[in-house]
């Protein structure tokens, strides 16, 4: 793996992963892995009464390219709603396939613009929104 897909901006991002650690109380919880490389992602999660992210934990044991992802989805998922998580997850997933040019909306994504090239990484990197997308939608609404 060149040393080009783990710059200073991944291992930093990787370094400083809020809201690490699991909730006593979620409304939600959905686990996620990858069997291609090992990475697993636990989100919970608690929605307010319009349907955002209230409170959110997760627990991490990914490479640096989906602790990396873990930090950026976990700096902005409050006050997100899980139709917002779900379209992040999706333009994310469409841009490391390189169907679209650009990550999205979702604050800081591009720093993962390297890693389109090596496919066997996307699946480690998509955890943490996948996760966060799919607790989201398992709270009902109020």
């Amino acid at each position: 793996m060149p040393a080009a897909l783990y710059t200073r901006d991944i291992l930093r991002l990787a370094a400083s992963i809020p809201h690490l650690g699991r909730l006593d109380r979620p409304q939600a919880t959905v686990e996620k892995a990858s069997p291609l490389c090992g990475s697993r992602v636990v989100v919970d999660l608690v929605t307010d009464g319009e349907g955002r992210v209230a409170a959110l934990g997760q627990e991490v044991r990914a490479c640096a390219l989906g602790q990396a992802s873990a930090a950026l989805m976990g700096a902005h998922a409050i006050g997100r709603t899980a139709a917002e998580l779900a379209e992040a997850r999706d333009a994310l997933a469409a841009f490391l396939a390189g169907a679209r040019d650009d990550p999205g909306d979702w604050p800081g994504l591009a720093a993962l613009g390297a890693a389109r090239s090596y496919s066997a990484r996307h699946a480690a990197i998509l955890l943490p929104f996948a996760a966060a997308a799919e607790a989201a939608a398992m709270v009902p609404a109020r």
